[in-house]
Formats: structure tokens, C-alpha cells, sequence
């Protein structure tokens, strides 16, 4: 299957692989397909790593492996621009004496082995202050990003927009440290835990503070979770977590291991645990739990299907079914986590409830777009 052969190429260019040819017997077409796969999933650069690794007589095709050369070059430039920006605004709020913390993204990036290789997005940069104090140094600042930014404060209260910087890359300033659970009891308990654990983030090689791994794993867990609810998941992410257990303790494992519970991620750590085992051969020793392969299964046939964060999924075509399908996707989910698919229903109402004084100055009344 081309899927497995994607994850052997992730596995190779992560270094935990040795190439065997006899794996890599594709056609042209294969090859071509295994390349919009990479593509849709946002692993292009990782892939790539491993098509270096691998002898002549597997390569694919000359002029596809210049092609796929060409963006893994375009990847390595993206994520210099994205490290100089992320160095770029550390500076500028230290100056007006705030910590900030990089996300995921860059932070991640740092713990490959050619952190250069991963495919980073926007950044996800945490501002110490709270909200108010953090929105107010925003605007003294003109980096509130405008409309879209307004209309954000009410879908994601937790972050906000702001301008592009001179790179034009995309930045979203966070005001908590995670977006958090929809579960109002297990977001409270891990909030709590990410706010002393953001307290330990220290500075990096690359000019930017970035957090503990104990941090991660939490934040990162409850990030898949989020999204696999709501849009959809992709191997990006998948392959962040692969790379973060391997970085962490013992310890950590432990320590994270014995919250999972409390803050409503156990059935995803264990579905997320399966498919890491299984496709990128995790060893069990350093699991944070019991491998599911019930969810664990479900979870890696929904990233296919939707690509990264569900970009790529078929959508139902007109608005009322479309609606419909979405709600019934939120149902589908509620063997992973049942209290977080009940409170995101609620959530879904309330935000609509709230965001009609918005919608109503910007003229904004149509319900296009709604999750």
C-alpha cells in the first residue's frame, strides 16, 4: 500500500530506518501519487529526507525527484523565514518586557533530526499578560490584523491574528497557552497544568523560547484531539508527536501519562499511540499508554482521507448539508472522547449566540462557514 510506503519513507528520513529497496518497487504512477500524498499531508520535506537515503535503482522517477527536490528546498527557505519572524517577535515583546513562548510549529521543527526538513505553517506564538493586557499591547503596537482578526475573538477566544510580517508569514498571538478543551472541567485541571509547565519554557538555539516536552505532549495531545473533532487530523502532526515522545524522559512519559485522564485525552493518547506504533514502529517502552487499535485505526483512516487538518476532505456540496454532515461527523466521534463532543456541540451554539453583535456590525449575517 502507498500509505505504508509513505510512512517507511517518514520513518527513513527520520533516521529510525535503514532503506531497503525491495520496498520501494513503484511505478511512475505510484510514485506520482505517493508524492500528492506527501503533499496533502504536509510531510513533503521529511519524505524527501528519506528519498535521499534511499539507493539509485529505488529512486523515483528523475524528473518527479527534481520536482520533489525543488520543494523540499522551498520548505527548508519557508522555515528559515519562519525562525527569523519567530526570533524577530520574541525580540520585539521582550522589549516591551513580555515572554513569549513559540508553539508547535518552529518549536517542534527544533527536535528533528534536520529541523529544517519539517514543513512548518503559521506561527503560534504565546504572549505572557492575559487577554486584555495582551490585546491592548497589540493594538499600541498597530499589529491587530483587522476584520478577520474581530471576527476570530469570538470563534477563538484564545488567540488572535495579527499583521503579516515582513516575510508575510502568518503569526497568531495566544493569550493562553493551548486553545484548550471544550470540556469545561477537564480544560480547567489542564490549563492549570500548562501554566506552570509554560513557566519552565527556556530560550532556544534559533532566538525563541520554546516549551518543555512534558508541555508539549500535553498541549499537542489535546491540540490532535481538538482538530480530529472538529476538521480532521493529518500525519504532520502524527509525526510531531512521534518526535516529541522520542525526546522526552521517562519521566515525562510518566507524569503525562498519569494526567491523560483527568484532562479527557486517554482514548486519544491510546488511538494516537496504536498508529504510532504500528506505522512508525514507536517502541512500547516509550508509549504513554495502552496502543488502541480500535481508534487507533479510525484515527489513521480519517488523516488520509482529509490530508492535513482535514484540508483535502470531500465536503458535502450546499450549506444545509453540509451542516448536516458535520454534525453528524461530531457524533461519529464520541467513542474517543464523549464529554468533549457534548461540550463542543454546546460551544457551537453558544459562539453562535455570541458572535451576533459582530456579525451584525460587519454585516456578516450569513451562517457560511459555521462548524
Amino acid at each position: 500500500m502507498l500509505e505504508d510506503a509513505l510512512f517507511t519513507l517518514l520513518r527513513i528520513g527520520l533516521g529510525v530506518a535503514e532503506p531497503q529497496p525491495s520496498g520501494f518497487a513503484l511505478s511512475a504512477e505510484d510514485w506520482e501519487r505517493l508524492y500528492s500524498m506527501a503533499g496533502e499531508q504536509s510531510v513533503l520535506g521529511i519524505a524527501y529526507a528519506g528519498i535521499e537515503r534511499l539507493p539509485k535503482d529505488a529512486l523515483p522517477p528523475m524528473e518527479l525527484a527534481f520536482q520533489w527536490a525543488s520543494e523540499a528546498e522551498t520548505v527548508r527557505g519557508h522555515n528559515r523565514l519562519v525562525n527569523a519572524e519567530a526570533s524577530r517577535l520574541t525580540e520585539l515583546f521582550a522589549a516591551a518586557g513580555r515572554k513569549t513562548v513559540v508553539l508547535k510549529g518552529p518549536a517542534n521543527a527544533m527536535l528533528y533530526p534536520d529541523p529544517l526538513s519539517r514543513q512548518c505553517g503559521d506561527i503560534d506564538l504565546w504572549v505572557e499578560g492575559g487577554r486584555k493586557s495582551v490585546l491592548d499591547l497589540l493594538k499600541q503596537k498597530n499589529l491587530v490584523a483587522g476584520v478577520h482578526s474581530l471576527m476570530m475573538l469570538y470563534a477563538a477566544p484564545h488567540h488572535v491574528d495579527i499583521a503579516p510580517g515582513p516575510d508575510g508569514i502568518h503569526v497568531e498571538i495566544h493569550f493562553e497557552p493551548s486553545s484548550g478543551n471544550k470540556d469545561p472541567f477537564a480544560n480547567r485541571r489542564m490549563m492549570r497544568y500548562l501554566a506552570g509547565e509554560i513557566a519552565k519554557a527556556c530560550m532556544a538555539p534559533g532566538g525563541f523560547c520554546v516549551p518543555s516536552i512534558r508541555f508539549a505532549l500535553v498541549m499537542q495531545l489535546s491540540h490532535i484531539q481538538r482538530h480530529f473533532i472538529s476538521t480532521g487530523i493529518g500525519l504532520r502532526q502524527i509525526v510531531d508527536y512521534y518526535v516529541l515522545l522520542q525526546n522526552s524522559t521517562e519521566a515525562d512519559r510518566t507524569k503525562v501519562a498519569a494526567r491523560l485522564r483527568a484532562f479527557g485525552l486517554s482514548h486519544m493518547a491510546g488511538a494516537l499511540m496504536w498508529v504510532l506504533g504500528e506505522k512508525l514502529g514507536l517502541e512500547r517502552n516509550r508509549m504513554l499508554c495502552r496502543p488502541d487499535g480500535f481508534r487507533g485505526r479510525w484515527l489513521l483512516s480519517k488523516a488520509f482521507a482529509g490530508g492535513n487538518l482535514g484540508l483535502y476532505a470531500v465536503e458535502e456540496r450546499g450549506l444545509v448539508r453540509r451542516w448536516m454532515a458535520r454534525r453528524w461527523r461530531l457524533l461519529r466521534c464520541l467513542p474517543f472522547a464523549p464529554a468533549e463532543v457534548f461540550w463542543t456541540g454546546v460551544d457551537f451554539v453558544v459562539m453562535q449566540v455570541r458572535s451576533i453583535p459582530v456579525r451584525i456590525r460587519l454585516r456578516k449575517l450569513s451562517l457560511e462557514g459555521l462548524q
